[in-house]
């Protein structure tokens, strides 16, 4: 077992961060190298750096090491987890895994669907605000073995954060925009999400949606997961009725693609 890292030895990985960070917001380096900095001060599983876009209303993923699933429910759902109120506070120094209340961790989707199946024990999500107080992203860190409650690395990640939003922020780590077809997609929808999209405007069960674009049920109840999450929209009826205003119809059988 690795010997239990100093103080010293975390407050030397801090500074470290600090550099890459300041890297970053100049456009010398990626924030991967943030990232990877952060986990000498901590060691991790899996984390991210999500900035936050304020006109989609979702995050969207600068660097990071969850599983696909569990970045699309970061970028796309997070912000409506029953969680997301207590830890956005800008008065919170992050929320540990640890400290959240279990009556809070049983109505979080985030937690029951996307860290407890990854084995996540501890981690902690720290919001972002820049110095104008706008919240400009979140880090997101797990691991799936339990840390001290003394460990200095608490500490110091909150004394990070300051350095982590203005990189986060930087017009240089702007994610890329999007392509003129994607701008196209209205709601910023993928091809097969719009497919699905249209197949609700009939009132198709998930199982029928799933036999005409030959995926499974279960994919087609993902899809509408994420149509839900990108749209902000409540339910599968109100879905129908958004991709009724923008005239989008089941395609032909014979049009569909594969």
């Amino acid at each position: 077992m690795a010997a239990e890292r100093s103080t010293a030895d975390i407050l030397d990985a801090a500074v470290h961060v600090r550099e890459a960070a300041r890297s970053a917001t100049s456009g010398a380096t990626g924030v991967g190298a943030v990232l990877a900095a952060l986990s000498e001060v901590m060691a991790y599983d899996h984390a991210s750096l999500a900035r936050w876009d304020p006109l989609r209303r979702r995050h969207t993923t600068l660097a990071g090491s969850y599983p696909d699933d569990a970045t699309a429910y970061i970028e796309t759902r997070l912000h409506h987890d029953p969680v997301f109120p207590v830890l956005r506070s800008p008065a919170r120094g992050g929320l540990w895994l640890r400290d959240v209340p279990g009556r809070l961790l049983a109505t979080s989707p985030g937690f029951q669907e996307v860290l407890r199946p990854l084995g996540v024990e501890d981690g902690v999500a720290q919001c972002l605000f820049a110095a104008d107080g706008r919240y400009v992203g979140m880090l997101n860190v797990s691991t799936r073995r339990p840390r001290r409650t003394s460990d200095p690395a608490r500490a110091v990640v909150t004394l990070l954060t300051e350095a982590l939003a203005a990189a986060v922020d930087s017009p240089a780590c702007a994610p890329p925009q999007r392509t003129a077809a994607e701008a196209r997609r209205p709601g910023g929808l993928s091809p097969r999400e719009l497919q699905v999209l249209a197949e609700l405007t009939t009132g198709r069960t998930n199982r029928e949606i799933a036999e005409r674009l030959f995926i499974s049920p279960r994919t087609v109840g993902t899809h509408i997961e994420h149509i839900l999450a990108k749209l902000d929209l409540p339910n599968r009826a109100a879905a129908a009725a958004k991709a009724a205003t923008w005239g989008i119809e089941p395609q032909n059988p014979s049009q569909r693609d594969g």
